[in-house]
């Protein structure tokens, strides 16, 4: 091995980093930035509370359990006759930030947890490597909490049975933050027609919390190209968390003027 002298060892390593560098901006093409990998084991919020190793703060889910209680084994839309099970919501009970899909697929009905599919996969991908988070430190649930058939949309008296519940589960957590995954959660919680590409990337009020919308991850695994606009409005939940950002945004995915 050849020794080197601390000049040439020192431009050794920062022709290390710059190749670190070229590779995570490549990557974004197909993703999103890779994250630190850090798994502390103690973390603070923004708030500077500090959660403990499973993210949760004492007794925090209490108040989620007795709203899973009172939905019981729910039979108050025609989405209970072929359902294999009820999926409520999973995470951290006092999370600063909560995000909200649609309903549960196949791989959720069957697990009875959200976000477990495909989609799932990518929206864990933008918490961990996107945002430098673990998925148990945030709040996941669905405006409807049983598979429409086939997966077909939710229709209107579906959301309004399950509503009541999704309120009370953002009432109970009280995110700082509420990401509205795709059309249906956006509109439900805005109670709005306006089509999500015209919703997302902006601030709204929501019962005293901040609520951004964004395409559903289903949506990013048919048009991996609008991941760009996805990774924009989530660099803008990040900030206003206080989360530092994992990379330098790329000039050709920045915000126009």
């Amino acid at each position: 091995m050849v020794d080197l002298n601390p000049q040439e060892r020192l431009q050794e390593v920062l022709r290390g980093f710059r190749a670190c560098v070229e590779e995570a901006r490549d990557s974004f093409a197909e993703g999103f930035p890779p994250g630190t990998n850090r798994e502390p084991a103690v973390r603070r919020a923004a708030t500077g509370v500090e959660l403990s190793p499973d993210g949760n703060r004492p007794g925090g889910d209490a108040a989620l359990r007795s709203v899973r209680e009172e939905m019981g084994d729910c039979r108050r839309c025609k989405l209970h006759e072929r359902r294999t099970h009820i999926v409520f919501g999973v995470g951290n009970p006092r999370a600063e930030l909560m995000f909200v899909g649609e309903g549960p697929g196949e791989d959720e009905d069957r697990k009875g947890e959200p976000f477990v599919g495909r989609a799932g996969q990518l929206l864990t991908e933008i918490i961990t490597r996107g945002m430098g988070l673990r998925r148990a430190d945030v709040y996941i649930a669905n405006v409807v909490k049983c598979r429409p058939p086939g997966n077909r949309n939710p229709e209107p008296d579906e959301i309004a049975a399950c509503q009541p519940f999704l309120a009370k589960q953002i009432d109970v957590v009280s995110p700082r933050v509420v990401v509205a995954l795709g059309k249906f959660a956006a509109q439900t919680l805005l109670a709005t027609a306006t089509p999500i590409s015209k919703l997302r990337g902006r601030w709204f009020d929501f019962r005293g919390r901040k609520l951004m919308p964004t395409f559903h991850p289903s949506y990013l695994l048919r048009n991996p190209a609008d991941k760009r606009l996805v990774w924009e409005d989530i660099q803008l939940v990040m900030g206003e968390l206080g989360l530092p950002l994992p990379l330098p945004l790329p000039r050709s995915v920045k915000p126009g003027p």
